[in-house]
């Protein structure tokens, strides 16, 4: 029997030895809904063990590597920062994943880039920039450990994922409150501890989404609130940049701007504000489960996800390792269509 961490690697490394040829049928952007066509299953993603596993499993073959505990969610499960610190005078982003426990995705990608900046493909990477990872800020939704009724979540495979953490409260609603154990570690012990200047918060949204005729694999917005500073925004717009220009051509990729607002208890917005952080959000296309059919994507997609948030991942550190960031072009953003919502057929 496969492990989930032995499928999530085989699908990568075909899509990685694919290249950025045109993708077939099942890529992301026009890949299979759910539909009650597909059994998604729950099982081929790791569980919280198994990342805590792999986060140790790296920490000890990684000198560049520290792994750190910054807190415990309400159920007491550690949550980790993995942290590559080479010049605390370099700049530094953070990646950060599963605010929502449903959205998993992108926690195995970002897995997947830690391991990936272990190996010779990132020399020199780490000299010109210091990288945080909070890979799985809400265990307890991830494994369904919560207090409230699991009726109705789709997925099979002994593992519910919810989007709420175990209180019933959607952490990317806390970040002015935080009230939250989780949201509290993440203020306290990364953005109040650590000299951070860019932020992906990676997310995943409904599978209907669409830019110009197309469905996306994803969609990205700067912060949005008035309180934000220009020259923030500016460094957030660059941000972006260095994404869509790493993804949208790739043939796999197609990026829209997603619709968010200005409130400031999101992440967003409300941690360019406080922290004068430069922030993206990025929202990958169709969540692991949820009550709803159609906001979960069929597994054949998986391996594209997963490829996306590497390419998004490696990109960007490396704009800001070299430099070229600050020279990204936004002009972008102008033309860059809102994404609809297609209508059911």
């Amino acid at each position: 029997m496969r492990t989930s961490k032995t499928i999530t690697a085989l699908s990568l490394a075909v899509l990685l030895a694919a290249g950025t040829a045109a993708a077939p049928a099942y890529a992301v952007g026009e890949g299979p809904n759910y539909g009650g066509n597909e059994t998604i299953n729950t099982s081929i993603l790791r569980t919280y063990d198994e990342v805590v596993a792999e986060l140790h499993k790296q920490d000890a073959r990684q000198p560049a590597m520290e792994l750190e505990v910054i807190g415990q969610s309400v159920k007491g499960r550690d949550l980790y920062l993995a942290k590559f610190i080479t010049n605390p005078d370099n700049p530094t982003i953070l990646y950060l994943t599963q605010q929502h426990g449903n959205e998993q995705l992108t926690t195995e990608g970002a897995l997947e880039f830690v391991k990936h900046l272990g190996t010779g493909k990132t020399k020199g990477v780490l000299n010109g920039v210091n990288i945080l990872v909070v890979p799985m800020l809400n265990p307890d939704g991830a494994m369904g450990d919560v207090d409230f009724p699991l009726d109705g979540y789709i997925a099979d495979g002994g593992r519910t994922l919810t989007r709420a953490n175990a209180t019933g409260t959607d952490l990317n609603r806390d970040h002015v409150a935080k009230i939250q154990p989780e949201t509290q570690a993440l203020h306290r012990n990364v953005l109040q501890a650590y000299n951070v200047d860019y932020m992906i918060d990676l997310h995943h949204q409904g599978t209907q989404s669409e830019r110009d005729g197309r469905l996306v694999s994803g969609s990205i917005l700067y912060p949005t609130t008035p309180n934000a500073d220009p020259a923030v925004v500016e460094g957030s717009k660059q941000l972006g940049a260095v994404v869509f220009g790493a993804v949208d051509p790739t043939g796999w990729g197609h990026l829209g701007r997603y619709v968010g607002g200005s409130v400031e208890t999101i992440s967003r917005n409300g941690i360019s504000v406080e922290y004068g952080i430069s922030t993206l959000l990025f929202e990958m296309r169709g969540m692991s489960d949820n009550t709803n059919p159609s906001a979960v994507l069929g597994q054949k997609s998986n391996g594209y996800l997963i490829k996306q948030t590497v390419t998004t991942l490696d990109a960007t550190a490396r704009a800001i390792a070299n430099g070229s960031i600050r020279s990204a072009d936004t002009s972008f953003w102008d033309t860059l269509a809102e994404q609809t919502t297609r209508d059911s057929e």
